[in-house]
């Protein structure tokens, strides 16, 4: 990440909102706020609907250094805490209309 976009932008993990993932592990938000396994595509399809110009990086997240994942650098608007509560009910949102398109 560019030197001038330090502070305007944030990294974001999947498994920051990981229901599945112990705080220990990474999740950042409360349980009732995270979703279940969410993916890459999912938090960057969120991010794109609420306007925060996501951008996808090849990288090793700190706590699992040896294996390989992606993270996701978004604009920052408010909190980094803020900013994963709202991914993650944004998640559940495209979640839910998936549901609905399959049913109907």
């Amino acid at each position: 990440m560019s030197r001038e976009l330090k502070g305007k932008r944030i990294v974001l993990w999947p498994i920051n909102i990981d229901s599945t993932a112990s705080r220990g592990e990474g999740r950042k938000v409360p349980l009732r706020d995270a979703v279940r396994r969410p993916r890459v595509e999912e938090v960057v399809e969120a991010a794109q609907r609420l306007g925060l110009n996501p951008v996808t990086e090849k990288a090793r997240y700190p706590r699992k250094w040896w294996e390989q994942t992606t993270r996701v650098v978004v604009d920052k608007r408010g909190s980094k805490l803020e900013t994963l509560k709202t991914i993650a009910r944004e998640i559940r949102r495209l979640r839910e209309e998936k549901k609905l398109h399959k049913s109907s």
